[in-house]
């Protein structure tokens, strides 16, 4: 895995982005912004499931104007989605934490500079979002819809923003398929150093858009690009959090919480492993402290993937081990494993905490 590459620290509310902060997670709710009481609760769920920050699509002035009353009854950075109507960028500003416009679909660059105005007033900064399938005009006759494409657009509205004296700028190159989405984050990482909020849009429903993002954003985190994220999934909020945390982490880039090992199912199981797993995944959600906890099922895997793990659970027929960092501290019946485990679990994380 490759060191992150450095960029520039910018905050969102409260949130660092970039530079050594954490690799931060957002979503999007799904609510009309302008029905209040839907969007606030929907960015407390996203919020109690482990969001960094919360973005909402502002379509109509009345969504901008709710703007004001939601503020007030979160506690998680807001960020406002603009497409289209500069205007809206302009009301929004006086009351979210972060603007995000697609420069394909604002037009005239004079809107643009309004737009930029508005946030170095109140210090906010700027996502680029730019979109494989919104690209402005003059990149999509030359270039199509190609990663080529999204970095020339990027790299003019970036241009722009400078040229403007702001540089609070994060930046976004999302297209519906893995390739172009990766390619584009690749060729313009070299180029600057502002912070990448990293995404492949449109990714369909939860299996597909698992899929996606892990190959697609996994990749890029392993090549050390990416500072924030979405997982794009048509569906229920609380999934896009759990599947963008569960790529940063299997990726190296985050150590929070559990590394569970368990072996595939086979013939050789001599246990309820399926069973045990689930239940162990669900006792030890609450724990952060890292370690690698492993779940074995028969003698083939048990013995050598239970030496190397913190905690481990070596299953045999009817009865089983439980072993802490290679040492065995307990053999017992089957029913009684799993609760001696997660007590150890619980042990070591007080202890290394």
């Amino acid at each position: 895995m490759k060191d992150r590459y450095p960029t520039k620290k910018i905050f969102v509310g409260g949130v660092a982005v970039g530079g050594d902060a954490p690799i931060s997670v957002q979503s999007m709710t799904y609510s009309t912004t302008s029905d209040i009481e839907a969007t606030v609760e929907q960015i407390n769920r996203l919020h109690f499931a482990g969001a960094d920050m919360v973005r909402v699509a502002v379509p109509q002035m009345e969504d901008a104007l709710a703007l004001q009353e939601i503020k007030k009854r979160i506690s998680i950075p807001l960020i406002a989605d603009i497409h289209f109507h500069y205007k809206l960028a302009l009301e929004a500003a006086k009351w979210v934490d972060c603007i995000r416009f697609n420069p394909g679909n604002i037009g005239d660059k004079s809107k643009i500079k309004e737009i930029v105005k508005a946030c170095q007033d109140r210090s906010l900064p700027i996502r680029i979002g730019v979109n494989a399938g919104s690209l402005e005009k003059e990149f999509d006759q030359k270039y199509g819809a190609t990663a080529q494409g999204m970095v020339a657009s990027a790299e003019y509205n970036i241009k722009y923003l400078e040229d403007l004296g702001f540089n609070d700028i994060k930046i976004s190159l999302k297209a519906s398929d893995v390739d172009r989405t990766v390619d584009a984050y690749r060729m313009l990482r070299p180029k600057n150093n502002y912070p990448f909020h990293l995404g492949v849009t449109e990714a369909g429903t939860l299996f597909h858009a698992t899929i996606k993002s892990s190959i697609g954003l996994g990749a890029l985190l392993l090549d050390g690009i990416g500072d924030t994220m979405r997982v794009s999934i048509t569906g229920e909020l609380e999934e896009e959090i759990n599947v963008a945390r569960a790529i940063i982490k299997d990726s190296g880039r985050s150590r929070d919480g559990l590394n569970i090992i368990s072996c595939p199912t086979c013939g050789r199981i001599e246990a309820d492993l399926v069973t045990a797993v689930e239940e162990v995944e669900k006792r030890t959600a609450h724990i952060k402290t890292p370690m690698n906890v492993s779940v074995m099922g028969c003698v083939v895997n048990a013995i050598g993937e239970a030496k190397h793990a913190d905690v481990a659970i070596a299953y045999g027929k009817g009865s089983g081990l439980v072993m802490v960092k290679g040492e065995v501290v307990a053999k017992l019946p089957e029913k009684e494993l799993v609760d001696r485990f997660v007590q150890e679990v619980e042990k070591f994380a007080e202890e290394n905490a």
